[in-house]
């Protein structure tokens, strides 16, 4: 079976079976194709409890998929790959920020979404890399422990003078591993191109950029500008997305090795079987953690994020 074959046997077995499909828009371009909804994580869990279908199949990675679960909990929600997790999720966990909160007792807990149910039932508010200084914006308290991406937090700070951010050595080690020298390296290799860059770079490579911010908010940039090449600072696979949605347009990725592993863990064929079986990984989450990490989100919704 070559790759159309599977797609197209997994969009008569996703309507024969009734089953919602959603890829994060870090996911290969042959697993976007065939889903439902494409998006950032956030989203994809709006529209997820949206939907009508009982069961919804995430392809990305496990705190996107809690995510859903959280806001949809009378869904059956399926991981496509049990061992797709995040390295920024999954690097602070709630005792640790427990004692953080009890030495900064009068912050206001910010919880970046890239976060696990567990860490979010501790957060005060939980912000995305496009609201999160619109929701710090409206944060009466002038304190904030934003976690646990530093370099998304740093940007928060720079945007909002006004607060005092405290921040915790954390982040997406992917993004973080982008240097100085290979922006000046692509921006001598494509001078005329526009760098569009994501927060979670570190605060240099973002204050170099001719637009920072969410991955989303990349896509639409490029979409909508006038100018004719991009160097992209962000997952690899946007480029590639966005080259096939805007063919008259060029695009580089910024660094080869802006490549995440667990984004590219989840294959066409896990999709395949989870459908053609009907079983996949179930993200179960107790009542208590689901009403106590909605919390946050419920924050953000109404403040709106």
């Amino acid at each position: 079976m070559n790759i159309a074959q599977m797609q197209q046997e997994i969009l008569r077995l996703k309507k024969e079976k009734g089953i919602c499909i959603f890829a994060h828009c870090y996911e290969a371009r042959e697993i976007c194709e065939i889903a439902d909804y494409v998006g950032d994580s956030y989203q994809l869990s709006v529209w997820a409890a949206q939907t009508d279908a009982r069961t919804v199949l995430m392809c990305g990675v496990r705190f996107m998929a809690e995510t859903m679960k959280i806001l949809s909990p009378e869904k059956r929600v399926l991981l496509s790959c049990p061992t797709a997790g995040c390295p920024m999720a999954e690097q602070m966990d709630k005792e640790m920020i427990r004692r953080v909160r009890e030495e900064y007792p009068d912050h206001t807990v910010v919880a970046y979404v890239n976060t696990t149910a567990a860490l979010k039932t501790i957060c005060d508010v939980c912000v995305t890399s496009a609201s999160a200084v619109k929701i710090c914006s409206q944060i009466e308290n002038d304190k904030i422990l934003f976690i646990p991406d530093c370099n998304l937090g740093a940007f928060v700070a720079e945007a909002l003078p006004e607060k005092k951010v405290k921040l915790l050595n954390g982040g997406c080690p992917v993004h973080a591993a982008v240097t100085m020298e290979e922006v000046q390296a692509a921006k001598a290799r494509h001078p005329e191109a526009k760098l569009l860059v994501h927060p979670e770079c570190r605060p240099e490579i973002s204050a170099a950029a001719d637009y920072a911010g969410s991955t989303t908010g990349i896509m639409k940039y490029a979409k909508e500008s006038d100018a004719k090449e991009f160097i992209i600072g962000t997952e690899i696979s946007i480029a590639e997305h966005l080259q096939y949605d805007c063919p008259d347009k060029k695009f580089y990725p910024l660094s080869p090795n802006l490549i995440c592993r667990d984004m590219k863990a989840t294959t066409l064929a896990d999709v395949y079987n989870i459908l053609k079986t009907g079983e996949g990984e179930e993200i179960e989450l107790d009542a208590q953690t689901i009403t106590d990490a909605r919390r946050c989100i419920d924050a953000m919704i109404a403040m709106g994020g």
